[in-house]
């Protein structure tokens, strides 16, 4: 028969479900190999033809690396806890599971029906109980954990209590609040129960903190800053004001120089690396104390690190900076608009200023202020600090572009050396003092680290080295400041108040969190009436009826949307256990992931938090492997390729129903229109289905080109809103999944962008059809013979063997689709029917087109499903060893005949053999060439 696509890819992946053919062994004695996608957020909309991109790609590697003798795991599973869910709960009353169910349904359909070689054995779901049960215990573990500076890992809490007990809190380098006390171990020992709570959570690595949120009120939740744009919810688009809340957060920045330093040990793409570098923004500089005026220097002679600090109490506001040497060139002090001090500092006089100023900040996201460069705006507050080296008096403002949660929520402006400062001071006619005898300040400011300072008190005439370590000795004498590394990166906010999450696994009692036993895992969703805040404000948990704690009221908030995808190529490893996440015997073989596919707009979320887990869990003794992820590839994005209609307008300047084909718009007034690229065939507009598209075109009229509509085209994002998105439901349908996962690949390389375009599809499908020609004779009878090769025919074989392992082995996928069309027309061209050469060709082939490749496996006489297990054939290059030349032969200057000829052969042998050839002497017809001219290794020439 004719390749009946349909009925070989139904049959194999029944065969595949049936038999678990890629489940992975736990304890094998092949060498393993652990390939991971991304795992999906089961949206309503199922997949489109851009999203299986990564899934392909890894799956070709997948089923070479287990041709080349490894045992590969290769799961999928689904972060299923997510926004859209809930806000469709909203919507409808339907509750988040029902929809996730049935969109998960729907992506596992399509799924399979790609033929991915998943191990679905392992499976996980975010929102299973079963799963997030470890996911709270994770959590439970960071609560109970502090990072002890000393030993650079994070340690158990117990262990900070017993060096209280014993010592108090002298010795204890940690990372922690700023607000921390000092106390002896009889002080530690007196207090009581609840001071010694509250006091640990300012060591825990989970904590409550107030933090400066983006609140959207009609989501009913605290959005990323990722999910803001122009101050509206990028779902939905509804308002959203910046607001202070009491949030759980994570000290990811006690992790902040080990994930900075393990950048270097993982090979992943360096766009990505120096994004997360940037996010973690490591800087050397100093912290400075500037006097608020009229206060005195209570913390003379007190630890810097313990001096207490609340905005009652402050007599200073402290900056860091990475250019302490300009010090003697602050003009004004700027400190965020949520700045703690911000209600104590201003005056009566400037009240309405700044009430104004904070609430037209509340409309901007985080992103959107640094963002904006170049609007300058600000208000005083009407207090003074003072330098603490010369006394100066220097003026408070406020203004958007410091933010509360970075460093200390204050910068010292110069002026003179910073071009923002620069701006701002013009604006508002501040001193703008030079600092340098060689800077240019008459149109920017100028931050040379040249020449030598002026106006600068005991460090002019010094250099930039010799005047930094003088300013820092000086406050350090002075304990007014130090030396110290700073990280812009702040710890994650760990909070929703939405319902679709994880519960947080903790109860509250006069007023602090205790966590509930390990025993009561996993803390379950309750049941709730509908899925919106309470009357009162409190999150939809707060309506679950009799879900209380024994001991007290639990956490209301959810885990935000990162928490369980931080941990979940370690469940894979042992997705069934109900002891532990992972075995340690599993963790041990497994250990981390050898390659991870997925998109680059994850590097400073879900690639970040996974590193961050994944360290604490190696503190605590849970994995071996510092880094989670070996290697990492970001595919391109697929984007869309629309299609346009271009609509008549009439003399009014109204549209009409008529339609203008693109090569005639230039004739016509026209307004463009996205049309549905589904009713569009190599840009030719199906104008029948065009009319059924739309209710308000079933009258539309066309004026043609040729007797065609020709559609406009342009490449842009692929979604709903520009009738772009092609289902590959429909192409599956059209052409098969083995032509679509070659397509997918064939379209360009696996990390750049590219458009989708269905016209070349037709293409790859042609190619299967010919690949599965050379195993049928005419009639379409299977016909293969176990003849020997000839050498040209393994020529063509070893040639496809080395470059598609070549290819793979450097995820140069599409290349390996060009060649094994050259392999095929060769064979063709060959007339190659033969088991040693075909047999070999279809496990080459199968990782990237496994159906055929397993009907035709089987057809061969092989097992039922051995062929994924099969061993890549072996390449041996003596069989590209040129020893043969096809020698063209012309007869007074016109090409008669090729004839291949021993290139060991002298020139009297090449002679002698092409005279005595049939071909040849059928030409000459009795007659005896005048002269015979061999080139050799190029061309035979007679001359009659």
């Amino acid at each position: 028969m004719d390749y009946q696509f349909k009925d070989i890819e139904k049959k194999w992946q029944q065969f595949w479900a049936d038999n678990n053919t890629f489940a992975a062994k736990n304890d094998s004695d092949k060498p393993k190999y652990y390939v991971l996608d991304m795992f999906p957020y089961p949206s309503g909309a199922g997949l489109h033809v851009g999203h299986p991109l990564g899934y392909i790609a890894s799956d070709i590697f997948a089923r070479y690396k287990r041709l080349k003798g490894f045992n590969v795991l290769h799961p999928m599973g689904y972060d299923s806890f997510g926004l859209p869910a809930e806000q469709y709960a909203i919507q409808t009353g339907q509750h988040p599971s029902v929809t996730t169910e049935a969109n998960i349904a729907t992506y596992r359909r399509q799924l399979d029906q790609i033929g991915f070689s998943f191990d679905w054995s392992r499976e996980v779901r975010t929102s299973s109980p079963g799963y997030y049960k470890w996911t709270q215990w994770i959590f439970m573990q960071l609560f109970n954990s502090w990072y002890n500076k000393d030993a650079d890992k994070a340690e158990s809490i117990a262990q900070l209590i017993t060096h209280f007990e014993s010592n108090g809190s002298a010795g204890i380098n940690a990372v922690c609040d700023d607000e921390t006390i000092a106390f002896t171990a009889a002080e530690w020992k007196a207090m009581t129960a609840h001071d010694q709570q509250a006091e640990l959570l300012k060591y825990r690595l989970t904590y409550l903190r107030e933090s400066t949120v983006n609140w959207c009120a009609a989501l009913g939740t605290v959005l990323a800053n990722d999910e803001v744009k122009d101050g509206f919810s990028e779902r939905g688009g509804y308002p959203v004001e910046q607001k202070k809340m009491m949030q759980w957060s994570m000290r990811i920045t006690a992790y902040a120089q080990r994930l900075l330093s393990g950048l270097d040990t993982i090979d992943w793409p360096e766009p990505l690396k120096e994004m997360q570098r940037n996010w973690i923004g490591k800087s050397v500089g100093a912290s400075v104390k500037f006097p608020l005026e009229g206060a005195k220097n209570e913390d003379s002679g007190e630890s810097f690190e313990t001096a207490p600090r609340t905005a009652d109490s402050a007599s200073y506001i402290e900056v860091f900076t990475t250019r302490v040497d300009t010090i003697f060139g602050v003009s004004f002090m700027v400190i965020a608009p949520e700045h703690e001090l911000v209600a104590r500092l201003t005056t009566p006089g400037q009240q309405a200023d700044i009430d104004n100023y904070i609430a037209q900040t509340k409309k901007k996201s985080e992103l959107d202020r640094m963002a904006d460069t170049k609007t300058v705006s600000g208000a005083f507050t009407g207090s003074y600090v003072t330098n603490p080296l010369n006394g100066v008096k220097i003026p408070v403002w406020i203004a958007d572009y410091v933010l509360a949660g970075y460093g200390t929520g204050a910068v010292m402006a110069v002026p003179s050396g910073d071009q923002r400062d620069y701006l701002f001071a013009k604006h508002f006619d501040l001193p703008i003092i030079r600092i340098m005898d060689i800077q240019q300040m008459d149109t920017e400011a100028d931050p040379t680290k040249d020449g030598k300072y002026v106006n600068s008190d005991f460090i002019n005439g010094l250099g930039y080295k010799e005047a930094t370590a003088a300013v820092i000795a000086k406050l350090e004498a002075m304990g007014l400041g130090k030396a110290k590394v700073n990280f812009r990166m702040r710890d994650a906010i760990f909070g929703r108040q939405r319902y679709w999450g994880e519960p947080v696994p903790v109860y509250f009692k006069d007023g602090l969190p205790y966590l509930i036993d390990e025993s009561e895992l996993p803390l379950v969703l309750p049941e709730i009436d509908k899925y919106l805040p309470t009357e009162s404000g409190e999150p939809p948990l707060g309506r679950a009826a009799d879900w209380k704690h024994l001991e007290g009221e639990y956490e209301l908030s959810t885990m935000p949307g990162w928490a369980g995808s931080s941990w979940y190529w370690y469940r894979y490893m042992d997705a069934h256990n109900d002891a532990d996440f992972a075995s340690e015997e599993t963790i041990k073989y497994w250990k981390d992931v050898d390659l991870y596919i997925g998109g680059s707009e994850h590097a400073t979320g879900h690639l970040l938090y996974s590193r961050f887990w994944n360290k604490f869990l190696k503190d605590i003794g849970k994995v071996v492997e510092e880094e989670p992820f070996k290697k990492l590839i970001n595919q391109g994005m697929i984007q869309g390729r629309s299609n346009f209609v271009y609509r008549l307008i009439n003399d009014e300047g109204k549209g009409t129903n008529t339609f203008v084909s693109h090569g005639l718009i230039k004739d016509y007034k026209t307004s463009p229109l996205h049309v549905d690229v589904n009713i569009v065939d190599n840009e030719v507009l199906d104008t029948s289905k065009f009319k059924t598209w739309r209710e308000d075109f079933a009258d539309a009229e066309f004026i043609l080109e040729n007797g065609k509509y020709i559609c406009g085209v342009e490449v842009e994002k692929m979604s709903k809103s520009k009738f772009n998105v092609v289902n590959p439901d429909d192409l599956i349908e059209r052409y098969g999944a083995d032509t679509l996962r070659m397509y997918e690949m064939f379209l360009g390389p696996l990390e750049q962008s590219k458009p989708w375009n269905t016209n070349g599809i037709e293409g790859v499908f042609k190619f299967l059809r010919k690949f599965w020609r050379l195993f049928h004779d005419a009639d379409w009878n299977f016909a293969v013979s176990d003849a020997e090769p000839t050498k040209a025919e393994l020529k063509a074989l070893h040639k496809i063997i080395q470059k598609v392992e070549q290819d793979i082995e450097r995820f140069s996928f599409n290349t390996s689709v060009s060649s094994f069309m050259i392999a095929v027309n060769e064979l063709t061209d060959l007339k190659c029917n033969k088991r040693g050469i075909l047999q070999d060709m279809v496990i080459i082939l199968e990782p990237y087109a496994p159906h055929i490749c397993e009907e035709l496996w089987v057809l061969l006489g092989n097992e039922a499903g051995t062929i994924s297990y099969a061993p890549y054939p072996k390449f041996n290059p003596a069989y590209l060893v040129e020893d043969e030349f096809s020698y063209p032969v012309s007869i007074n200057g016109k090409m008669k005949t090729n004839i291949s000829l021993s290139l060991s052969m002298d020139v009297k042998e090449i002679e002698e053999a092409i005279l005595a050839h049939a071909d040849v002497q059928k030409y000459l017809d009795g007659k005896a060439p005048k002269k015979v001219i061999v080139v050799k290794g190029r061309i035979v020439n007679l001359v009659v």
